[in-house]
């Protein structure tokens, strides 16, 4: 017997079906597609760069972010995906006695991470109506990770609660993930002034609508970045290719284009929403690009197999008891959703 290997639960992402004329609507991805300048991007790179390494520092990317988000560049740090900064933040950050706090219901990687790198944590119980309680976060910790709004129930937390965690906890690292941020709620950002010990984490892969392309990033102050940026050149300091790095710049450069379709977006979602509080489904308030509801008349299980069978894809999570009757269903175009309902309508019979 070979002795050593690391036993682990990884995480599983949501399915990514190869067929045609289908309705993806089960890993948050945007409908809306890239925009024209990116598209334009991707149609003037010159292959022949591709035998170079990419750049350590991503400088025209961090500037252009810089821009848009009114941070300093030296307050950025680009990184494969939010998943990847997320991943060298566990390793950066969390290396107390104390346990890690993040809710029961969340992002599924951070019990992952945290079982990888041997990192001590305890997961937080909602609420009973699913939202993330202060005062579960003021006890002794070895750091804290929050999704704002929350996966998979949507759910944005008030950016006066946040300070309170932060204000509470400030010899420790608190992150806050923002992969949904530009879907509803107020970004943590202006708190940077005023707590050093707190790292925002985004990702390209949903308003930006370039989830194939794996970019994503870190806000913080530069002495938590110094360790990061450590972290991940001791990993793997090329980690960004030359071509991500190249259309996500091109893609901050046509951030009105994004704003608008995130407007749609919501827009959409609240329609869908609305639309199943009329078949009786239960729905969380979201501000996110999805939805989590519990059907009516129908079982989710039954629900999600009869729509899969009709190319319509949703999320289910048979194994998480809390949502176990609950369908997490992506908020695509708008004649996506009207699809949707109709379909709803017809196998609730």
């Amino acid at each position: 017997m070979i002795r050593g290997l690391r036993q682990i639960e990884p995480y599983v992402a949501g399915a990514q079906p190869a067929e045609k004329n289908m309705i993806k609507l089960n890993t948050n991805e945007n409908a809306y597609g890239a925009s024209p300048k990116v598209r334009e991007a991707l149609a003037n790179f010159d292959a022949d760069d591709l035998r170079k390494y990419s750049t350590l520092d991503q400088a025209d990317l961090r500037a252009a972010l810089a821009e848009n988000l009114q941070v300093r560049p030296e307050q950025l740090m680009i990184a494969n995906g939010s998943d990847d900064a997320l991943s060298i933040a566990f390793l950066a950050f969390f290396n107390n006695d104390e346990p890690v706090l993040f809710p029961d219901l969340t992002y599924g990687f951070y019990k992952v991470w945290a079982d990888l790198y041997r990192v001590n944590y305890y997961e937080v119980p909602l609420a009973e109506d699913f939202t993330i309680k202060t005062e579960d976060y003021l006890a002794d910790n070895g750091g804290i990770i929050l999704t704002n709004p929350n996966a998979p129930t949507g759910i944005f937390k008030p950016l006066d609660e946040i300070e309170a965690i932060l204000k509470a906890n400030q010899d420790v690292v608190v992150i806050i993930d923002e992969a949904y941020i530009n879907f509803g709620g107020q970004s943590a950002i202006p708190l940077l002034d005023k707590y050093d010990n707190l790292v925002i984490t985004r990702t390209f892969s949903k308003d930006a609508a370039l989830a194939g392309l794996r970019v994503g990033y870190a806000i913080a102050n530069e002495p938590l970045l110094a360790v990061m940026n450590a972290v991940k050149h001791s990993i793997n300091p090329y980690s960004v290719d030359l071509l991500a790095e190249h259309l996500a710049t091109a893609a901050i450069e046509d951030w009105s284009y994004y704003q608008a379709n995130a407007q749609k977006i919501q827009e959409s979602r609240a329609w869908f929403s609305q639309q199943l509080r009329e078949l009786d489904f239960e729905v969380l308030p979201s501000k996110t690009n999805f939805v989590l509801t519990k059907p009516a008349g129908i079982s989710a299980a039954a629900l999600f197999k009869a729509l899969e069978a009709r190319k319509i894809y949703v999320r289910y999570f048979p194994k998480v008891e809390r949502i176990k009757e609950y369908l997490r269903i992506s908020i695509g175009k708008q004649e996506e959703m009207e699809e949707v309902v109709k379909a709803i309508e017809e196998l609730r019979g």
